[in-house]
């Protein structure tokens, strides 16, 4: 698959606009410790609402990990503004309408799955940008926030 990624690869640094419209670098992210960047198909669906509000909810985990969590979906700005004001969540999410970083990450289809075209899949960044974890799970909701908290305690055990 073009732009599928590893364990161990370097993430290129890119920069996408926040839920506020606020562009934001993977670097400067980084700056202050680990990034998990998790791909979810839609704003305000029920699947990604789900997800989404799990990584919420294990906020003080990630914060004692000292690792920030950062959501990204092909949603434009005011969508993801409309999403995180609605749930409260603490952390970015990043626009990718055009699916760019997506694609060079491997979480765009070629194809859509009903209105779909991003892959539901978590990368866990260490600050070198190297990826620590790949996780791909289309069906269970919590099992990308819980993994990547997992990868994270080993990290730093």
């Amino acid at each position: 698959m073009a732009g599928s990624v590893a364990v161990g690869d370097v993430v290129e640094d890119f920069e996408l606009l926040d839920e506020t419209g606020t562009p934001r670098k993977l670097g400067d992210l980084l700056a202050d410790g680990p990034v998990v960047l998790f791909f979810y198909p839609a704003a305000l669906t029920s699947g990604c609402t789900l997800e989404s509000c799990h990584f919420r909810d294990l906020a003080d985990d990630f914060a004692k990990a000292g690792a920030c969590p950062v959501g990204i979906s092909r949603d434009v700005v005011p969508r993801q503004k409309r999403f995180a004001d609605t749930y409260d969540f603490g952390f970015p999410l990043l626009s990718d309408p055009d699916g760019v970083v997506a694609r060079s990450l491997g979480a765009r289809r070629s194809y859509a799955v009903g209105p779909f075209l991003t892959r539901r899949m978590t990368f866990v960044i260490d600050v070198d940008r190297r990826i620590l974890e790949v996780i791909h799970d289309e069906a269970n909701m919590n099992i990308h926030a819980d993994r990547a908290l997992e990868v994270l305690r080993a990290r730093s055990a």
